[in-house]
């Protein structure tokens, strides 16, 4: 069985402060339920202060990007090491790092290699934008990430990495996929691809998020798929629907 993940991307939002006040409101509802895994990923500022909010908790903690390279004259930028010193996961390849920053397959999977090379467990993102859905192009695009962004890793590191499936025209937008339909690319294509490429035992054993307006009302929705374990969380992690969302992966 694969034990559901619920994971809170907060995106550029919250100071250290206002972190800091978010997770006082959040953690004696998340602490509550068990048999979930929990994660936050606030701003590479906040993590300091969250980690040390979260010290005793099993609450996880997540940066939303690295630098692939250990260290170096990249001037902005964050290494594995310093994410390493906080967290427990990072986000890689998210849609708007895609979008707005240049990041590729190869940049991603340099991403992976490198979380993987210091400990850190990756949530690699997945997803077609509204365009190439409607030209119907899901199947070879989230099939060409999921080859690409895993290249070269092992079986065994593969089973413990995590995949969030994003449909871009979803996020930020209200306009959440069906459960039934991103059930579909999720069993099809990205554990399809996972078979292919690692075998059947590592394709049942990857945790596959969905992420894309899920709030606590539709959460359920998603959460009673077969291929669904769970969800990465853009707006509703910075209120409290983030613990109904929670709550409903319990159920």
């Amino acid at each position: 069985m694969r034990k559901p993940m619920i994971a809170g991307n907060w995106k550029m939002n919250k100071t250290a402060e206002q972190a800091r006040s978010l997770v006082g409101e959040l953690l004696p509802g998340l602490e509550a339920v068990q048999g979930v895994d929990r994660v936050m990923c606030p701003p590479f500022t906040a993590l300091m202060t969250v980690a040390e909010m979260l010290k005793g908790t099993e609450i996880g903690l997540g940066a939303q990007d690295m630098h692939w390279e250990a260290s170096g004259a990249f001037t902005g930028e964050v290494s594995p090491a310093m994410v390493k010193e906080f967290c427990q996961y990072v986000i890689l390849g998210h849609s708007e790092r895609r979008t707005y920053f240049g990041e590729t397959d190869q940049t991603v999977n340099k991403k992976v290699k490198a979380a993987f090379a210091i400990g850190l467990t990756p949530i690699v993102c997945v997803g077609e934008t509204l365009e190439e859905n409607e030209d119907g192009k899901t199947a070879d695009v989230v099939t060409r990430q999921v080859h690409v962004d895993l290249m070269e890793l092992t079986a065994e590191q593969c089973k413990s990495i995590v995949i969030a499936y994003e449909p871009i025209w979803a996020i930020g937008t209200g306009k959440a996929a069906s459960g039934e339909g991103a059930n579909k690319v999720i069993g099809d294509y990205i554990r399809g691809t996972l078979k292919k490429d690692f075998g059947a035992e590592v394709a049942d054993a990857v945790r596959v998020l969905y992420g894309g307006s899920v709030t606590g009302a539709n959460a359920a929705e998603f959460f009673g798929q077969p291929n669904i374990d769970g969800a990465l969380v853009g707006g509703a992690s910075l209120k409290p629907d983030f613990i109904q969302i929670v709550q409903a992966a319990k159920r």
